[in-house]
């Protein structure tokens, strides 16, 4: 009887969570695909390519839609089953609220593994193939190489970046400069970099060697400017986004940085955090038994999924507060990235044991 049980609260919850996670990404996928309309007509990027790269980007809406689309699937499961009274029936067979939290995590364990496996195998390639798609589509006369940093070439140059500190800033630039025979000219060097919007790079420290017939010339500026047709969205696509990446290719990445003497607290904050978000799936699962038996048995599905979606938000952006605030004031990337979802464990349970 247990087991027949068991299979239906689950069945009950994944049923809800996948209608709820349908309709997620179809409000997603709408915004994006408007998002994209001031780019159709650049290059060679026609409305097909804008709704391929929508599809290729909602592996990746699902990745971070799915503890909001659990939660709400949850209370919603849940709900509907106290207002049948069928909980209360099962209840007063005497099932005890531990166990039902107990099923309703076997669901949340079903879909944390889920998204282990959207986030790990799914949503990162077809991310990087649309953006893939999309930026040599709008930018078809330029070419590009590189894993672990960019390597673009623009007419006679070469320029490498290392690192991406933001949208438009860079670190550890290389230009390599090159005569019409493809002879090396000069190879400059700068600490930082940065990218207006007419692609004019404000190079920073920058160290430039000329070689001559006879010898190489070295100098030195504390600034100068570089005009290229390189623009930050085309750069962007070798240089690592740690949310693009998946957990191995981060603890891969962050490896590499540190060999290097790199910074890596920023990919390494991404690496626990992926872990820690794929973890709280399961148990944000859980927060919906104290509603069905609490104060939201009698009410309705719109204020479910109303519940559903502040929590939801509350939790991601608590996560994204301490992401950002957790690096200026020097916390370490695994408290960064767990504090959240140790949170949530805890208001979970403590809202379980207070349930009668």
């Amino acid at each position: 009887m247990t087991s027949i049980l068991s299979r239906y609260v689950i069945r009950a919850i994944l049923g809800n969570t996948a209608l709820v996670m349908l309709v997620l990404l179809a409000l997603s996928g709408l915004y994006l695909f408007i998002t994209q309309q001031d780019d159709i007509g650049v290059g060679a990027f026609t409305v097909a390519n804008a709704f391929m790269y929508v599809g290729l980007y909602l592996p990746k809406y699902a990745f971070d839609l799915l503890p909001i689309a659990a939660l709400i699937g949850a209370l919603l499961a849940l709900g509907s089953l106290a207002r049948t009274l069928e909980l209360i029936v099962v209840r007063a067979a005497g099932v005890s609220t531990m166990r039902i939290a107990m099923w309703t995590a076997g669901a949340g364990i079903i879909l944390m593994i889920f998204t282990a496996i959207v986030g790990e195998v799914i949503a990162p390639p077809m991310e990087q193939y649309g953006r893939q798609m999309k930026t040599f589509a709008k930018f078809n006369d330029y070419s590009m190489a590189g894993n672990k940093s960019a390597w673009a070439k623009d007419g006679d140059m070469m320029i490498s970046v290392r690192q991406q500190a933001a949208g438009n800033r860079y670190g550890g630039v290389y230009v390599f400069k090159f005569d019409g025979q493809r002879r090396l000219r000069s190879v400059g060097h700068a600490n930082n970099a940065s990218i207006d919007e007419n692609n004019l790079w404000q190079l920073e420290n920058y160290v430039e060697s000329r070689i001559d017939d006879e010898r190489v010339v070295t100098s030195k500026e504390p600034e100068t400017r570089l005009q290229t047709r390189l623009s930050p969205e085309f750069l962007g696509l070798a240089v690592l986004d740690a949310d693009s990446l998946t957990g191995r290719g981060l603890f891969s990445y962050i490896q590499h940085l540190r060999a290097n003497g790199l910074d890596s607290r920023t990919y390494e904050v991404a690496f626990w955090a992926r872990i820690a978000r794929t973890v709280a799936v399961a148990i944000i699962v859980v927060l919906a038994v104290p509603f069905a038996f609490g104060p939201m048995r009698a009410t309705g599905t719109g204020a479910r999924t109303v519940v559903g979606i502040m929590i939801g938000v509350v939790f991601f952006l608590m996560a994204k507060m301490l992401e950002s605030g957790g690096e200026v004031f020097n916390m370490p990337p695994i408290m960064i990235a767990w504090l959240p979802t140790v949170l949530l464990t805890l208001v979970t349970f403590f809202a379980i044991s207070r349930v009668r």
